[in-house]
């Protein structure tokens, strides 16, 4: 186990859907051990958007040790299906966290998304010296994000530690 005091900043959504994709089935507490007995992750926070139904997820989510960071959602209807989607865009509290909030407490960053807009995320960790890891929730993770290959690591290269 390494000693580090790192932190783990984790797009919820884009982990949620990226790993169910790919029809696995993440086990939070597996993860968070995962991150704090590999990449020695002290704390890690997960952005997710916040929604009344999802109380028991978010229970075992701190239950787990993970931080839980919520932004409102914005629901949508799609006029020509009626079919609703609830949206909580959590890229700007991410940055944030790890760029200025929490900057001084941690060693090196562990983001996990497979999101594009981290690209200047990355370039600013990488040129300081912060980023430890990219976990990429599917294999196809943003074309922004290639410059950074040698940090990333797809969760399916680790489903076997994370996933029932």
């Amino acid at each position: 186990m390494t000693t580090q005091n790192n932190y783990a900043f984790i797009d919820g959504n884009n982990l949620y859907l990226g790993v169910k994709s790919q029809g696995m089935r993440l086990d939070y507490g597996k993860l968070r051990k995962y991150l704090r007995n590999k990449l020695g992750v002290s704390r890690a926070f997960i952005f997710i958007g916040f929604d009344q139904s999802n109380t028991v997820l978010y229970s075992a989510l701190q239950k787990y040790g993970f931080t839980l960071v919520f932004k409102p959602t914005v629901t949508y209807v799609d006029e020509s299906t009626g079919k609703r989607t609830m949206k909580g865009n959590v890229d700007a509290e991410l940055v944030l966290y790890s760029a200025a909030i929490e900057y001084e407490n941690y060693d090196k960053a562990v983001v996990i998304s497979s999101d594009g807009d981290f690209a200047c995320l990355m370039d600013y960790l990488t040129k300081n010296n912060k980023l430890s890891k990219i976990l990429t929730p599917t294999d196809r993770y943003s074309k922004l994000l290639k410059p950074y290959n040698e940090y990333i690591l797809p969760l399916k290269v680790i489903s076997r530690q994370i996933c029932n």
